[in-house]
């Protein structure tokens, strides 16, 4: 019966054997006779607890937030002869405390640890993302605030019914007065980034902000709007990370839903 397997496999597995047999033949005849295999050398993958390296002394007392860790550094810059200016951010612990009185109120400031406070303001546009950034927790800080909306929007009362012209009523209950107002375009028109932008900017946001914009000279045109929204969401989730859903539900119907208008029920 002919051999179904491919010319090239044969090739192979036959240089392979080959292969294997000069590496038997080259140990030695005590080898041979004790029956044992001839060692075959290994890449070491695995990087020796010795060869790591440690971040340097002048970097062992600043928090994680202030600084760029020396071994994401590039040797230089990609961008050769760039005329865009640095974009400044702030850097004072003080000022980001004031932000968060703003927004959570008395004592916002403890709410949060001092990592999770600057992480929750950081951009992933600022430092190439080389000091983290807010994406995760505004995932989870825009489900969080959708779900209140949605709650508040089935909570609130019902539009007037039309009369039916045949006369017939349809069922009504009391929970389900509200179900009328529930819908996507509802929701996503009363948190559109447009007002939760205007909210940030009245807890004055931006002078806590840290990223970089496309056109430091134009913030509109690099989608400033977009950045402020998403960091709202970002200050959610990590409150709800760190104090729990409850905290969080509260704060996301207290300080963002019934200051763009919704009426929030306990």
């Amino acid at each position: 019966m002919a051999s179904l397997l491919p010319i090239r496999v044969v090739r192979t597995t036959t240089s392979s054997c080959s292969a294997c047999l000069s590496l038997t033949s080259a140990a030695t005849p005590t080898t041979r006779l004790a029956g044992a295999a001839a060692p075959l050398f290994r890449r070491n993958l695995s990087t020796p607890s010795e060869q790591q390296q440690t971040p340097p002394a002048e970097y062992s007392d600043k928090p994680r937030w202030s600084y760029t860790p020396p071994r994401a550094k590039a040797p230089f810059s990609l961008r050769l002869n760039s005329k865009r200016r640095e974009f400044p951010v702030n850097s004072d612990p003080k000022v980001l405390d004031q932000f968060y009185i703003r927004m959570l109120g008395e004592d916002g400031d403890k709410v949060l640890s001092d990592e999770v406070k600057w992480l929750a303001v950081t951009h992933k546009s600022f430092d190439q993302g080389r000091r983290g950034f807010n994406d995760r927790l505004a995932f989870l800080g825009k489900r969080i605030v959708q779900l209140q909306a949605s709650l508040a929007l089935a909570q609130s009362p019902g539009t007037a019914v039309v009369a039916d012209v045949f006369g017939r009523e349809p069922f009504a209950h009391p929970a389900l007065d509200g179900l009328g107002n529930l819908s996507t375009n509802t929701r996503n028109f009363l948190t559109s980034k447009m007002k939760l932008a205007e909210l940030a900017e009245k807890y004055e946001l931006q002078t806590v902000l840290r990223w970089s914009p496309r056109k430091p000279d134009n913030l509109p045109a690099s989608g400033v709007e977009l950045v402020l929204a998403h960091t709202m969401y970002a200050v959610i989730g990590a409150i709800s990370l760190e104090k729990g859903g409850q905290v969080a539900n509260k704060v996301a119907q207290e300080r963002i839903l019934a200051p763009l208008g919704f009426k929030v029920t306990a």
